[in-house]
Formats: C-alpha cells, sequence, structure tokens
C-alpha cells in the first residue's frame, strides 16, 4: 500500500479539529509523497470518514484514529525531557512494526519524524479531542504506550512523568487508574497493590474484589475493535493485573 493510500485510511474523525491541523502540516512535509492530485485524494477521503463519524459520535474508534492519536502523544512525550533518546525513537518504530508490520509501520513512523518537527503542539487540546472522541479503555491504552516510550531508554524521567501525567488528566484518566498503569513500570515493594487500586490495608476479600475488577477493565476484548494488533498491549495489562494478585496471593498465603 502507497503511502497516500495508507494516510487516506488512516485519517477519520483524526483528521478534524487540532489534531487535523497537525497532520496538515506533517503532510506538508512529506512532499515527495504527493502529486495534487494524489493529495486531492488523501484529503477527500480523509474528510468524507471525519464527516461521517462526526454523525456517529458513539461509534467506536478506529484504528487508524487510534494510531495517528498514539503518534502525536509520543512525540510530546518524546520531547518532555528536551533530548530525544535514539532508544525512544527505536522503542517507537519496533512496537510500531510489531504491530502492524513492516510496511505499514514504515509509513507510521515517516508520519511521525515530520510530526516530531512540530514545536507547538497544545496537550490540552489534542488530549480533549481524543477524550471527545475515544472511548476509555482505548485511552488507557495510550497512557500504557507511552508509559512504555518514556521506560525505552531505561529511565522515566521526572519531565516525562509529569507530561503523561498531565495527559492522563487531559483524557479523563483517573488519578488511580493513573497509578496503576504507571506502577506497572515500576518496581517497588507496593507495585502489586498501587497495581490494583488498592493499599496495604486491604483484607483478602478486598484484594479479590479488586483482582476481578482490574481484570474486566484491562481484558483485551476492551480494545477488540482497535485490532488484533493493539490487543498485545492490552494482554500486557492483563498479564502485569495477574502477576499483581498471584504475587500477593502468595505473600499472604491465600
Amino acid at each position: 500500500m502507497s503511502f497516500s493510500k495508507w494516510i487516506g485510511a488512516a485519517l477519520g474523525w483524526s483528521f478534524g479539529g487540532p489534531i487535523g491541523a497537525i497532520i496538515g502540516m506533517a503532510l506538508g512535509g512529506i512532499v515527495d509523497a504527493f502529486g495534487n492530485g494524489s493529495a486531492n485524494t488523501v484529503f477527500t477521503e480523509a474528510e468524507t470518514r471525519q464527516g461521517n463519524r462526526q454523525s456517529h459520535q458513539s461509534q467506536r474508534t478506529q484504528p487508524g484514529d487510534f494510531e495517528v492519536s498514539l503518534l502525536i502523544l509520543a512525540s510530546i512525550v518524546i520531547k518532555a525531557d528536551g533530548k530525544q533518546d535514539q532508544r525512544e525513537l527505536d522503542f517507537v518504530r519496533q512496537q510500531f512494526v510489531g504491530m502492524y508490520g513492516k510496511e505499514r509501520a514504515n509509513h507510521a513512523f515517516r508520519l511521525f519524524k515530520e510530526i516530531n518537527k512540530q514545536q507547538n503542539i497544545s496537550t490540552r487540546q489534542v488530549c480533549l479531542q481524543i477524550r471527545q472522541m475515544m472511548e476509555h479503555p482505548s485511552r488507557l491504552q495510550l497512557i500504557h504506550f507511552l508509559f512504555g516510550i518514556a521506560k525505552a531508554d531505561g529511565l522515566v524521567t521526572n519531565d516525562e512523568v509529569s507530561v503523561i501525567y498531565t495527559m492522563a488528566g487531559y483524557l479523563g484518566i483517573s488519578h488511580s487508574d493513573y497509578e496503576s498503569i504507571k506502577a506497572m513500570f515500576y518496581e517497588s515493594a507496593d507495585t502489586a497493590y498501587k497495581i490494583l487500586e488498592i493499599d496495604k490495608s486491604a483484607t483478602n476479600d478486598e484484594i479479590k474484589k479488586a483482582y476481578r475488577t482490574m481484570a474486566k477493565k484491562y481484558h483485551p476484548d476492551k480494545v477488540l475493535h482497535l485490532g488484533k494488533e493493539h490487543q498485545k498491549g492490552a494482554e500486557e495489562k492483563f498479564r502485569q493485573v495477574q502477576a499483581a494478585y498471584e504475587q500477593l496471593q502468595k505473600e499472604r498465603g491465600f
């Protein structure tokens, strides 16, 4: 699939609003990919999809809209500490290759590099558009992926934590959900409790109840509509919830 066809298929509701402006600027930087005719085709297709989605806002997020949202938020996180580490860029590429295959990943990374050149992306405006159009389980998946990017160089900096925390707030992610996902990337004495969104004073019955709640919240089927490529990340969250519960079972002997 050519880049022009890929981008035309990828953009739905994300073509409008502040995200649309960012993508428009990025496409402007990929001048060799478009003649006037192919560019017009891409934008016409995207605008048509956007109009269809606006009339059905309750419809679930499509893979292309999730993908574009992920590229923009990843760019913001990577630049949060004032420098771009090659390991973080490699992580983004590897994740896309693993999810989409080499050809589609190359298209995505090409767009990502152009997005990454933009200096004045409004985190608030982008996140509010995502919050309005994207359902909660998919937004949780975005936060999980962003922590993975931040951890790719071996260290999550305070600047990166701060920007992901800000994003989570704008995205409508609760503090407890944010701390649960964050704990999946840190090792501490109370990591298992944080993942299950409880504290150390919880009873065994409360731990069991918390596990059932978190297993339901992070079940991979929650993002089934995004395609099997995005279920891998959801499965990782689900496994960490299971591991946290099994650790507490072992420690408490129940």
